[in-house]
């Protein structure tokens, strides 16, 4: 075995190794890294970031002379105290951090120049194709119809307002336009969509390379036919949609969400769906799961889904196949794809 192979360290909990590592992927790593595993159990909740000083204490005694550590949930936050027994540490990557990496210490890495890549985005692309799915449904107020069928009445579809119709040619408003968004705006492509978005945290040269109108929320909520929330939560998103942004919505448009259910106004949202002159595609709602009373439940021109748009029907996610790609990418001396940046901090913190 060659000195000059990589030594990765994969620091998560015992559910993140058996479900997020595929075999094959690691046999992927194997071609190029050595690899081990630190059983790591720190912190109580999914995305809790708490240091666990004990735990950490054990990671650092293990990080000299690896040059990459992958850390998820489990992990204890990755800041001096860990990089101080790291000398040859220059790649840290989160599997998924809900986005933005909180469990790592970004400026004290950024300031010991290394690298720092988050792979959340690997369940943007199922979640993508579902949001496609939901703008379909919604646009021709399909979930209006099969409620009819269930109830056995399957002639009268006189009362169901048509909504949109068809998507082929109308203007789709995208808020947010990350991972999420750009890999949507792919998918919308064929259907000769005029594509605005709303996203304050875009560089200024996104709009003109991937062709889109880059606008204000307003704009996105009073002028497009279907509106699509693919932001993601955080103290700026949280409740950013509300009363006066819902009565924005005109008559006949569909409003869908597959992001998270606290960026809108529950209460508000259903008030606005009750005058039936709009639909909506949810995936995801505030709170989750729905309460069994809930009046969102009911609403013939609503169309609901339980949070499950990340799945893609396979045995594993594909957060550890991003990783082993940017991993591949960086030991070969290419640039990473998926690197975490001030930009991404400030929209973590919600800065804009």
């Amino acid at each position: 075995m060659s000195n000059n192979r990589p030594r990765v360290v994969i620091a998560c909990s015992e559910r993140v190794r058996n479900g997020y590592l595929p075999p094959m992927e690691l046999s992927r790593l194997e071609a190029f890294a050595d690899w081990a595993w630190f059983h790591s159990e720190s912190g109580g909740g999914i995305y809790d970031t708490s240091t666990d000083p004990e735990t950490a204490a054990r990671l650092a005694k293990e990080m000299s002379g690896v040059d990459a550590l992958v850390v998820c949930h489990g992990a204890p936050r990755i800041d001096a105290t860990i990089l101080d027994a790291a000398p040859r540490l220059r790649f840290v990557g989160e599997l998924e951090g809900d986005r933005f990496a909180a469990r790592l210490d970004l400026d004290t890495l950024w300031a010991r120049g290394i690298r720092t890549v988050d792979t959340t985005n690997g369940s943007t692309y199922p979640v993508a194709e579902w949001a496609l799915a939901l703008t379909l449904i919604s646009m021709r107020n399909a979930g209006a119809l099969f409620r009819r069928i269930v109830d056995r009445n399957t002639q009268d579809r006189s009362l169901i307002p048509p909504m949109a119709g068809i998507l082929t040619g109308k203007r789709v408003g995208l808020i947010g336009g990350g991972h999420m968004g750009r890999r949507l705006m792919k998918l919308l492509r064929p259907f000769e969509v005029e594509l605005w978005v709303h996203d304050p945290y875009l560089p200024q040269e996104m709009p003109e390379a991937l062709g889109f109108i880059q606008t204000s929320l307003e704009n996105v909520l009073s002028q497009c036919d279907a509106i699509i929330c693919v932001a993601p939560l955080t103290p700026h998103t949280r409740g950013m949609i509300g009363p006066r942004e819902l009565e924005l919505i005109p008559s006949g448009a569909v409003f869908v969400n597959v992001s998270r259910g606290a960026i809108v106004d529950s209460a508000a949202l259903i008030e606005r769906l009750k005058r039936g002159d709009i639909a909506a595609g949810l995936d995801v709602f505030d709170p989750e799961p729905i309460p069994e009373g809930s009046e969102i439940i009911g609403l013939p021109n609503v169309f609901l889904t339980p949070h499950f748009s990340g799945r893609t029907g396979e045995d594993y996610p594909h957060f550890f196949h991003y990783m082993v790609d940017e991993l591949d990418r960086f030991f070969s001396g290419h640039e990473t794809w998926f690197n975490l940046t001030p930009r991404s901090k400030a929209n973590r913190e919600g800065n804009a």
